[in-house]
């Protein structure tokens, strides 16, 4: 990954665009999106340029760029379609101290603007470093056909109302609720009342769940497979991002250990041949531990987990502990070699 992908605070900061063509005014209509300051430096600009600064919506300087205009700015475009005035606004820029993007020639640029789809506030970017813009235009369309508009009604109304949630407590309990109402009640009630019974909709919600008592942890036995991400099962798949805690052998590969939620408990229980790993014992204690704490565990095991995987003496540590568990094969390694070499 050579471009790492963030989201940069922008509210108030001042953008400088240096051009006052067709290309700069590309980069404003998304640039006014944001609620950052917005200058264009520009000698001739064209109408439809000099017509946003005259609503008010940017600052018009009508010149060449000069040294200082980006001094204490979040970010900086070239878009003068000139190579040679876009080389020397893109030197001014970084000597003023400004993050540069050269429209349109990524090996001059410093930052790079992803195809973007806007659910205020709900955002989504796309990259590929430039490799293939028309595979990033793709992925925009077919998200922009599958994300209501209305998500980002739901997700404002919801950041309101997160103080509020905090009454409830963090890991499984919260996360129910939230998801109760961005999948269940949220889209329900704006749909039925609209954007004004959402707060309605949200103190109801909160209410059912703390009425609710702590749901008691369990255990899914998941089998990663021979290491493909694309192997996995679907159930797999869900169990991974709905994991607190994630027991996982060492030949699991990274790509597996990547689909777990980013703030699950991963523990590595080691189990490669010939090499160090936790004694079984204490295996099973952690799994048992993590479960009556209330957490979903995970037990991810390469290939399927019922051959050669140790999962009777598991499974016979839950059912000592009182704890509910669950089975999710996998592909075995044997199977997957065979398809490999297209052999039975």
């Amino acid at each position: 990954m050579k471009h790492f992908p963030i989201f940069l605070a922008v509210e108030g900061r001042p953008i400088v665009v240096s051009g006052g063509g067709e290309a700069a005014l590309a980069k404003l209509r998304l640039l006014m999106k944001t609620e950052a300051r917005l200058t264009v430096i520009a000698a001739e600009p064209i109408a439809q340029i000099a017509a946003l600064a005259a609503e008010g919506k940017l600052t018009l300087i009508r010149r060449t760029q000069q040294p200082g205009d980006a001094t204490g700015a979040a970010l900086f475009y070239a878009a003068n379609d000139d190579p040679v005035e876009d080389g020397r606004g893109t030197a001014l820029a970084q000597t003023d101290g400004a993050l540069t993007n050269w429209v349109d020639n990524l090996e001059k640029s410093q930052f790079i603007t992803p195809a973007i789809v806007d659910r205020d506030p709900v955002t989504v970017a796309i990259g590929t470093e430039g490799a293939a813009p028309v595979l990033a235009r793709a992925i925009k369309a077919d998200l922009e056909e599958r994300l209501p508009a209305s998500l980002g009604i739901l997700a404002r109304v919801g950041k309101a109302f997160r103080a509020a949630a905090d009454a409830l407590p963090m890991g499984q309990r919260r996360r129910a609720f939230w998801s109760d109402y961005y999948f269940r009640a949220g889209p329900q009630t704006l749909e039925s009342k609209g954007e004004d019974g959402l707060d309605d909709a949200l103190g109801t919600l909160l209410a059912q769940h703390l009425r609710q008592s702590d749901q008691p942890g369990r255990v899914t036995f998941v089998g990663a497979g021979p290491g493909d991400p694309e192997l996995l099962t679907l159930k797999a798949r869900r169990a991974l991002h709905e994991a607190d805690v994630v027991i996982h052998d060492r030949l699991v590969t990274p790509q597996i250990l990547e689909l777990a939620r980013r703030e699950a408990t991963l523990i590595a229980a080691g189990k490669e041949g010939f090499g160090p790993s936790m004694a079984q014992a204490q295996i099973d204690a952690l799994i048992v531990e993590h479960a009556l704490a209330g957490a979903h565990v995970v037990r991810l095991k390469s290939g399927d987990p019922t051959v050669f995987g140790r999962l009777d003496e598991e499974m016979e540590a839950c059912e000592a502990g009182g704890v509910a568990f669950s089975i999710i094969p996998g592909i075995t390694s044997t199977s997957a070699a065979v398809a490999s070499i297209g052999q039975s």
